[in-house]
């Protein structure tokens, strides 16, 4: 595959436009963390909202989808679709809480809500366990993404795409910060958008695929084309949609869809103007990842299907590339291949426009953890804040690099999204219950998280073992099926459930078990973030009793509001993506039917939750 001169001359246009953007906002960023983490907490919604979108529409994203979409069709994307529940509940329940809290990065919540040494441990382990460890694992599957990407398209070695990718990526997020990558966010985005949707027309234009009429009918297309799950067969109703939306989306502790809001999502909403604007950053992220952006990938990973039938057919068609990078993922950029000269180049660059955002992102939220709440927080508590601004850099780099190395490592997306799954499992539910029941303490957090990343390392480990016995049958003559059926395992779904009950059972004995935190500390957290509800009633009576007022009376409880606005919310999301694919599959009637629930459900979203003064902070 060799790209025109055209087509190198949109690559790096996009690439001196970003590099450009992060250079102008250097000065600005140097002037100190707020400035450098949350660009000055004066952020419009709109932009975070795009900010957030562009950050989740990563390289490795449309390869997740056509992964999951050649193997078990449309519904099977209900894996991440049943996230925005969780996307909602923080719009409307906890973005307003985040952005009252004032903080600087999410971590600072550990010793603003719990108190003592174990707090301090949280925040300080954490900030290397997340900032690195989870970090560094997402940004190297995004980085596996580019490198497949880049090795069909281009042609080049994985080696040369994780430099090339590092240097410009590093240069937007470690010199301008924040504000640097909301600016080029804004115009990644728009490229990045612009670039999906003209891969999946040309995907349809291919001779073999013949109009989205010709895949809609074709006998290997048609199957998989259904958005919901065939409810008569449970092997694939149970993993596929009854754990994502009874047990994941709350349970689960995933980047960009962590329950009660937190990493870069909460870094987006600290960074907001006010709490108005914090709500409507999130609310514009849900709408825009779940109902704008799904269907092009879709119809390019369908399309896939009938150009590339089977891994096989991948191999046959692109010889040079590793064997060990050879998956149903490399399907979305081998599709890419048929685009012609021009829009290739502005399809090439808006994933690479997803690949910088992206990683920009997960490089300046990372930081913020090893400058602010390691390097500043037990090492120079005293440091200047240029200091901590060039430590904040440093990291970057730091983080980059150690990325770049996983990346050679791994070989498909949808092995780190499990992976990544099953290490947050049982996490969850105490994120989102932290900010309403006070007897939840330091000591439930970190039972939770040694025993959800014990659980993750045990049956990661089974796996290995698994893998390595059924081979050793292999080569005693064995078929691979029959060497697999005589090593039965748990699903993953299983193993999901399974972390998630010994984790919450495990950290809610802890909480009820250990000492509850300073009663300063939690008059404290109530005072400045006002969560109000049943779980605080003993601490509001406590204060009231020896004549302190914790300010509960000054407002009503808005979380059962928030829920209904949750609900109602995630109906409109659902029904405008579900018309969306109404009406591509010509099915008028019933996409008009689900646009008109849409509305319907907007209107009482909007009716419900209307802009507060009194959120205004």
């Amino acid at each position: 595959m060799h790209l025109a001169h055209i087509d190198w001359i949109v690559l790096a246009t996009y690439g001196i436009l970003a590099i450009g953007i992060g250079l102008l906002s250097a000065r600005r960023a140097g002037r100190g963390a707020a400035d450098f983490f949350l660009s000055g907490r004066s952020a419009p919604w709109w932009l975070l909202g795009i900010s957030m979108v562009a950050t989740t529409f990563s390289t490795d994203t449309p390869n997740l989808v056509a992964d999951i979409t050649r193997r078990n069709g449309v519904a099977g994307n209900w894996v991440w679709w049943a996230f925005l529940l969780t996307g909602m509940t923080t719009t409307f329940v906890y973005a307003g809480l985040w952005r009252r809290s004032g903080l600087l990065t999410d971590l600072e919540f550990y010793e603003i809500r719990y108190s003592g040494k174990p707090a301090a441990f949280l925040r300080g382990f954490r900030a290397v366990y997340l900032g690195v460890l989870f970090n560094v694992m997402v940004m190297a599957s995004v980085t596996l993404a580019a490198i497949k990407i880049a090795s069909v398209l281009l042609g080049w070695s994985p080696v040369t795409t994780v430099v090339i990718a590092s240097v410009i990526t590093v240069t937007v997020a470690a010199v301008g910060g924040l504000r640097s990558v909301l600016a080029t966010d804004l115009l990644l985005f728009a490229a990045a958008m612009t670039g999906s949707v003209a891969a999946a027309v040309f995907a349809l234009r291919h001779p073999s695929v013949g109009g989205l009429s010709n895949l809609l009918t074709h006998p290997e297309v048609a199957p998989r084309l259904a958005m919901m799950p065939d409810f008569r067969n449970l092997e694939v109703l149970v993993p596929l949609f009854i754990i994502p939306l009874a047990v994941q989306w709350w349970a689960a502790w995933y980047p960009g869809a962590e329950p009660g809001g937190g990493g870069y999502i909460a870094q987006r909403m600290l960074a907001a103007k006010d709490e108005n604007h914090a709500i409507g950053a999130t609310l514009f992220f849900n709408l825009a990842h779940y109902a704008l952006r799904p269907w092009p990938w879709l119809l390019v990973a369908l399309a896939s299907i009938v150009v590339f039938p089977d891994l096989a057919a991948l191999r046959e068609a692109f010889p040079a590339v590793a064997p060990n990078v050879i998956g149903h993922d490399l399907a979305y950029p081998a599709m890419l291949t048929f685009v012609p000269a021009g829009w290739l180049g502005l399809v090439v660059g808006s994933l690479a426009a997803a690949y910088v955002s992206t990683i920009s992102t997960h490089l300046n939220w990372g930081s913020s953890y090893i400058a602010h709440d390691f390097y500043r927080r037990f090492l120079k508590p005293d440091a200047s804040e240029k200091r901590v601004v060039l430590v904040g850099r440093l990291a970057t780099v730091t983080l980059m690099v150690l990325a770049a190395l996983l990346a050679l490592r791994l070989t498909n997306a949808l092995q780190a999204f499990g992976i990544l799954l099953q290490i947050g499992a049982g996490t969850g539910l105490l994120f989102l219950l932290r900010w309403f029941w006070w007897r939840i303490n330091a000591w439930a957090e970190i039972a939770a998280m040694v025993v959800s990343f014990g659980i993750a390392s045990f049956f990661f480990l089974q796996h290995g073992l698994r893998t390595r016995e059924i081979e050793a049958l292999i080569s005693e003559g064995m078929t691979r099926t029959a060497a697999e059926a005589s090593l039965p395992s748990l699903a993953s779904w299983q193993e999901l459930l399974i972390g998630v009950v010994l984790t919450t059972v495990i950290w809610t004995l802890v909480a009820l078990l250990t000492r509850p935190t300073a009663e300063v500390t939690l008059r404290s957290f109530y005072r400045k973030t006002r969560p109000g509800g049943p779980g605080w009633r003993a601490v509001v009576a406590r204060a009231e009793a020896e004549g302190e007022s914790l300010g509960s009376e000054d407002s009503a409880w808005e979380v059962p509001r928030g829920i209904v606005c949750m609900l109602t919310a995630t109906a409109t999301v659902y029904a405008a993506l579900f018309a969306t694919g109404s009406f591509l599959y010509g099915r008028l009637v019933p996409g008009i039917a689900l646009v008109t629930l849409g509305v319907i459900a907007g209107a009482l979203t909007l009716g419900l939750w209307r802009p507060s003064k009194k959120r205004i902070s």
